[in-house]
């Protein structure tokens, strides 16, 4: 349910690409000075988009250098260091292992199982710093699970939980701008919920596996999904535009204004070469 939000590459300036792959690599980096190197293998480009969002709010000290690493042993990559840096490292390890061991126990999936028990460990300390935020992944997820195992046949249920699970995580603390980033979130979880649905309707058909519009009946309708697609980003577009954001406005615009989509438009043609 990952892999969405993230840039059009394309569309990016050469400084922007740069600061892009600096963000992604300090969250790589993050995971493995927090978590161990192996817990890099549930990176997900997703996290880049919540600590540069936050970063932009909140404008932290950063540091920053460049290097070698374990994925890439030979060439020197630039990278950025920033508390949100981290907290994107943390937040990447949580999903992925309570991901993992959601689709161990609902799919029986070995390879599922094997990760979960690799990133189990680390999150207690995960937990400790952030228990607002696993909180509600640990609830979200497994709140998904009965819907699913239920066939719920109201899409904006499900994606109202994944929502649920995106607002807690975009917001850092409760401060000032904790409502704005919680309407931004809570927008951006239902579309990334409703957006995979889309995208896996004919996989799961043929699988016979639990899809919101399967079980409404509501049969391949493009038009109309792109209909609930394009009024949930539209709510988050709103919330957006509140936040007082300078530092990487162009990066985040890129990513929600034209990442979603390509990537939205490229896996449906994956699906559907047609």
């Amino acid at each position: 349910m990952f892999g969405y939000v993230t840039a059009n590459w394309k569309e990016l300036t050469k400084e922007q690409q740069e600061r892009y792959g600096a963000i992604y690599c300090g969250i790589c980096r993050g995971i493995g000075q927090q978590s161990g190197e192996l817990a890099r293998l549930g990176l997900s480009y997703d996290m880049a988009f919540l600590s540069a969002l936050l970063m932009s709010l909140y404008e932290p000290e950063e540091t920053g250098g460049k290097g070698r690493c374990l994925p890439h042993p030979f060439i020197s990559r630039t990278w950025v260091d920033s508390k949100f840096i981290r907290y994107g490292a943390d937040m990447n390890v949580a999903l992925a292992y309570y991901n993992c061991l959601d689709d161990w126990q609902d799919d029986g999936k070995p390879s599922a199982r094997i990760m979960a028990k690799l990133l189990e460990g680390r999150c207690p300390a995960i937990e400790e710093r952030y228990p607002r935020q696993c909180g509600a992944i640990r609830s979200c997820i497994a709140r998904l699970s009965e819907l699913e195992k239920a066939n719920c046949a109201n899409p904006d249920e499900p994606a109202g939980v994944f929502g649920e699970l995106m607002a807690e995580l975009l917001t850092y603390e409760e401060d000032l701008w904790a409502p704005t980033l919680r309407q931004m979130g809570h927008a951006l979880g239902r579309f990334i919920y409703l957006m995979d649905a889309a995208v896996d309707y004919r996989r799961d058909l043929k699988k016979g596996k639990y899809n919101p519009y399967i079980a409404m009946g509501l049969g391949e309708n493009r038009e109309r999904w792109e209909e609930y697609l394009v009024l949930t980003m539209g709510r988050c577009a709103d919330a957006f535009e509140k936040l007082p954001l300078v530092q990487d406005k162009p990066l985040l615009d890129n990513i929600l204004y034209s990442g979603v989509w390509t990537n939205y438009r490229r896996k449906r043609k994956e699906e559907d070469p047609q």
